[in-house]
Order: C-alpha cells, then structure tokens, then sequence
C-alpha cells in the first residue's frame, strides 16, 4: 500500500514539473515581444520611415525573431508594413502585413 502512494506521489509530482515547465515556456514566449525603447526607437524609426518613404511608427519589437528589432509603419494609404532591422539598424526586410511580399517584390514605394 505504502509503496502505491510513493508511486502515485512521484507521479504527481511529475505531472506538476512538467505543467509548471510548460507555463514557463509561455511565459518566456510573451516576455519577448517587448517594445523598443529609448535611443534605439528613435533610430530605428527614422530607419523604418526611411526606407518606406513615409508614414507613421505605429508598432515596435525589440529581439525579433526576424532580426533585432521590428517597425511596423502605417502608411498614409492605411497599408501596413513591417520593417525588420539588423543590431546595427540595417534593413534586412520589409513586408506589407498579410501579403508575404517585401516592397522590392511588390514594387512598393520605399522599396530598395
């Protein structure tokens, strides 16, 4: 009998570890959508306006899983586009949200 409640205990206990590891996952995943802030959303924008040829920083991410940093710009025709940057604020990708395409595809204005 005593042997069957150790069983179901360390059986428990697993069944824990293993949900609370699984919440910290989750939890790391949100942790990292986090805004830039500081110098960096100062240049990163300008970079970001930059190279759409206009419009307005509507959303920013720092450690992007695309590059360090993300710009989502608002375009004066309501489009949006993501602008991912390098650490060294380097455009390495620009794409209009829902479209899959980069502005060099789509031939976009601002597109280099």
């Amino acid at each position: 009998m005593r042997r069957r409640t150790g069983i179901l205990i360390g059986a428990a206990v697993t069944v824990a570890a293993v949900a609370a590891g699984a919440g910290a996952a989750v939890g790391l995943s949100a942790e990292d959508e986090r805004p830039i802030t500081g110098p960096a959303l100062e240049k990163a924008g300008a970079v970001a306006l930059e190279h759409t040829g206009g419009g307005r920083v509507s959303e920013t991410e720092a450690g992007d899983e695309e590059g360090a940093y993300e710009v989502e710009v608002t375009l004066p025709d309501g489009r949006q586009v993501d602008v991912h940057l390098d650490e060294h604020f380097a455009v390495l990708d620009a794409t209009a949200d829902g479209d899959g395409r980069s502005d060099d595809q789509r031939g976009a204005p601002g597109g280099r």
